[in-house]
């Protein structure tokens, strides 16, 4: 109840962000899962092409879609750390395992603490704050782990594989989680005054 009637900071239009953000994670997840190269160079080369893409689709379509202008700020930031993290990745892809793993660190502590203090302000008003703060924790518990690993590219890589199918899969549910409550929420508001004149 006290979520349907708070103010929303999501738009109704907001539910395509995250199937995106899914699409885009899906494919390097893919890439890295039938690829038996799992060398830092190839890693890098992955995660900016994910980092650069996630970054101008979080960046971009959330100053759309997104109501409350904090909200909207702070998945800007995100965006712009994504593709400025994508860009060193791709600009210097022959940077080693240890390049790597500081800046898929460094990206998933900034966006990870970004995206999970979205989802702790918009606690129990938008309906996408449970996908934000589970998003924003499992992001940065990766650079916890990249820090606490021992350095092997093999593990390394394959771990941020590991990171994207869970990821993709989790944004695609939310995704059309949010859709479809949206439709179910439609349905019912135009189902009301029926009800209404049949009492």
């Amino acid at each position: 109840m006290a979520n349907a009637q708070a103010p929303h900071s999501t738009t109704g239009r907001y539910w395509p962000v995250p199937v995106l953000r899914a699409a885009l994670t899906l494919v390097p997840a893919a890439a890295i899962t039938f690829n038996a190269d799992h060398s830092a160079e190839f890693g890098l080369l992955v995660f900016g092409a994910f980092a650069l893409l996630s970054g101008l689709t979080v960046g971009l379509l959330s100053r759309r879609t997104l109501a409350d202008p904090r909200e909207r700020s702070l998945f800007v930031v995100q965006g712009a750390v994504g593709v400025a993290a994508g860009l060193l990745a791709l600009l210097f892809h022959a940077g080693g395992l240890g390049f790597f793993l500081f800046l898929v660190s460094v990206w998933a502590v900034v966006t990870g603490f970004l995206e999970l203090y979205s989802g702790i302000r918009a606690r129990r008003r938008d309906p996408a704050d449970r996908d934000w703060l589970l998003v924003g924790a499992v992001t940065a518990l990766l650079a916890v782990i990249f820090l606490l690993l021992p350095p092997n590219a093999v593990v390394s890589v394959g771990l941020f594989g590991a990171y994207l199918v869970m990821l993709g899969v989790y944004l695609a549910i939310a995704g059309f989680s949010l859709k479809w409550s949206g439709t179910d929420a439609a349905l019912a508001l135009t189902a009301s005054p029926n009800d209404s004149d049949t009492l």
